[in-house]
């Protein structure tokens, strides 16, 4: 089978909830990182073949085909189609899926794996919401599981419950978030990952958003202990759990052949790509088993990979990962994790991708793993090697 390489990724710096990025409509903010990969390396974007974009919320700005409106907004040719998909906060880690797939196929040479969220202009939850009385989950799946709906906010109480997480290891490890993506920015580890975006201030000056809004350099074990629960006498607060945010991810896969013809040096190569579906209720949890067999198939074990990147959904989520897998934690999310920098949904995959791929290469390392926990109890690995 053919070889997957990325040649280059990008995002940009996440916007908090009404914050820096909340004046970009979708669409022009996804373009942005499809610009950069043509900026950064000399190839005739006329060659690529698809556009695969990940969005959660493909209702109001993000509706009507947004990867589509994307590549219209940018300035990619016309002649490259594109195609939005959901799988919920996997969406744009299943975009690189999908396109390492088709050149691991043969199919095609040249793919953009890419995702986008304005969590600002659309709301989670938004295409529930629109329509009065809507319920996406049918009475005969409430009762094969014996539940009255599921929820996330329901599995991450589960979820530390299950693993016996205290409420000082959650607030910790969210701590531990802050300190860690407060250093990647003072050290300029995200520099090589971001693409510079225009905002303008409220006394009206245009400036580059190019930081990670939503991280708290100030953040403390005692501001984190205030928070009220979400649920009375549970864990899990708005401490622990990741940030809104709006933002735009976008990862250049290439064939071995286009890489040779266009003379270009990837920044990986694409080694094991897994998905798997668990259980709905629970629903945060399959990451875990997921990782079992992402290894499994690779024929690799977890001390031989060099870094991690699981999303912090929840902080139950990396924890219990830890805990089943045995890794290193000091591999860990060591640029930080969402509950600091922030959770796009549809456009996190891409996003950790930059972020993984770019800190392999700063650090010399060989392997990283991203896996991420996914609505529906689903879950997807991708194992990429560093060149």
């Amino acid at each position: 089978m053919a070889d997957a390489f990325i040649v280059d990724a990008v995002r940009t710096a996440g916007g908090k909830r009404n914050g820096r990025l909340s004046g970009w409509h979708p669409a022009d903010l996804a373009a942005c990182t499809l610009n950069a990969l043509i900026d950064r390396n000399d190839f005739d974007p006329a060659v690529v073949e698809d556009v695969i974009m990940g969005c959660v919320g493909q209702v109001g700005e993000q509706s009507l085909h947004i990867g589509r409106n994307a590549v219209l907004s940018s300035r990619l040719p016309q002649s490259v189609p594109a195609v939005s998909i959901d799988r919920q906060c996997g969406s744009s880690q299943q975009s690189v899926h999908f396109a390492a797939q088709a050149v691991m196929s043969g199919t095609q040479d040249v793919v953009i794996a890419a995702g986008v969220e304005s969590m600002t202009r659309v709301p989670m939850f938004s295409s529930v919401l629109s329509e009065k009385g809507c319920d996406p989950y049918s009475e005969a799946m409430k009762a094969r599981f014996g539940v009255d709906g599921f929820s996330q906010f329901i599995g991450a109480e589960m979820m530390a419950e299950k693993y016996g997480f205290s409420r000082e290891q959650l607030d910790a490890f969210a701590f531990e978030s802050h300190k860690r993506s407060a250093a990647a920015i003072e050290e300029g580890a995200f520099d090589a990952e971001i693409v510079p975006v225009e905002w303008t201030t409220p006394t009206g000056e245009v400036e580059l958003h190019k930081v990670d809004e939503g991280v708290r350099f100030d953040a403390s074990m005692e501001g984190l202990a205030s928070l009220q629960p979400l649920v009375e006498g549970g864990h899990i607060t708005a401490g622990v759990a990741s940030q809104i945010c709006d933002g735009a991810a976008a990862v250049l896969v290439m064939s071995e052949h286009a890489v040779e013809a266009y003379d270009l040096r990837p920044l990986a190569r694409i080694r094991q790509l897994t998905v798997t579906g668990g259980d709905p209720v629970i629903m945060l949890e399959e990451p875990l088993f997921a990782t079992d067999r992402a290894l499994a198939r690779a024929g690799l074990s977890i001390d031989e990979i060099d870094l991690f990147e699981v999303n912090e959904a929840f902080a139950p989520v990396p924890l219990a990962w830890l805990r089943h897998t045995g890794a290193d934690p000091g591999k860990l999310n060591v640029n930080g994790g969402a509950i600091a920098l922030g959770h796009p949904l549809g456009a996190t995959g891409a996003k950790l991708m930059a972020t993984l791929a770019h800190a392999l290469r700063r650090r010399g390392a060989r392997y990283g793993l991203q896996t991420m926990c996914e609505g529906g109890g689903l879950a997807n690995v991708t194992i990429i090697e560093a060149l």
